[in-house]
């Protein structure tokens, strides 16, 4: 039998806190638990373990917040630095996660002052996440471990590699804001893996004019697709960046198909990534193909 739980500080609740909340669940159930988070800002590290299925919905993403503030340059008690995976704000190691209708933000600060803070880091197959809010600087969300990942409708802000990671991860109809120069890709995609990131029907602003790159590879074989994206006018005209290696040049999988807006790709985009128009996008590069395949298509 299904579970439904509340988490929040009126009385109706079962928990307090979210954490207790996923403590509580059962690993290994065959039903996932709901867990209604009411609207309110939390205070909490969390982590969703191995073998816990959820499905958390909050109130709307402007009333419903989680957030926490660890990064990379924090010591521990040893004077050890906390490095970049030890920061996020919620991790999910859990397969079949449902996220809806919150705000997940790394609150510790400009990447200039702290380095790297992930807000929302998921290492677990088959992920969905609509209507969120992800927040942070440098490094905001991670798309970890060999699974598939679907955001829909969503709002990502960040500035340095905000989204980053080796997972299939398709972006439908989200909002990407850079807050500063930088980059707002860094893709580790697996050369035997056909698709990296897919944003379908994305839309890119920023703040500054021509000051942020699209992508850059973290490992070589990266893959990055546009689809129908809105580009603003911060997208710079080359588009991509090698990462100092120009070997990335050779195996770096950059395309895009029927950009538009002031950033679209024109002919000063750099002449090792792609861009098409939309009719020449392949059958296999089409969003219900890529549903499809990641075994998330219910949620298409």
């Amino acid at each position: 039998m299904a579970t439904e739980w509340r988490v929040g500080a009126g009385a109706g609740a079962d928990f307090t806190t979210l954490q207790a909340a996923f403590d509580a669940v059962a690993a290994g159930d065959s039903e996932p638990t709901t867990i209604h988070l009411e609207a309110g800002v939390y205070r909490e590290k969390l982590n969703l373990s191995v073998g816990k299925t959820i499905h958390l919905v909050g109130e709307g993403a402007l009333r419903t917040r989680i957030e926490w503030d660890d990064y990379a340059h924090k010591l521990h008690g040893d004077g050890a630095a906390y490095g970049t995976f030890r920061t996020p704000t919620f991790t999910i190691a859990a397969d079949d996660t449902v996220l809806q209708d919150v705000t997940i933000a790394n609150t510790a600060g400009p990447r200039s002052q702290v380095g790297q803070a992930i807000a929302l880091a998921v290492t677990g197959q088959r992920f969905f996440g609509s209507g969120l809010r992800l927040l942070g600087h440098q490094d905001t969300l991670f798309t970890g471990g060999s699974g598939h990942q679907y955001f829909r409708d969503c709002d990502i802000e960040g500035d340095v590699d905000f989204i980053f990671g080796p997972a299939t991860a398709v972006f439908e109809r989200c909002q990407v804001k850079s807050l500063g120069r930088g980059y707002i890709t860094a893709a580790s995609t697996p050369k035997e893996v056909d698709i990296g990131y897919l944003f379908w029907q994305c839309c890119l602003t920023g703040v500054e004019p021509a000051s942020v790159y699209l992508g850059r590879p973290w490992r070589p074989y990266a893959s990055v697709i546009f689809v129908e994206t809105d580009m603003g006018d911060h997208i710079l005209p080359q588009g991509w960046d090698n990462w100092r290696d120009e070997h990335n040049q050779e195996t770096a999988r950059y395309f895009e198909f029927g950009s538009f807006g002031p950033g679209a790709a024109n002919a000063r985009r750099s002449v090792w990534a792609h861009a098409y128009a939309l009719a020449e996008l392949p059958q296999r590069w089409q969003l219900r193909e890529v549903l499809k395949h990641s075994g998330i298509g219910g949620f298409s």
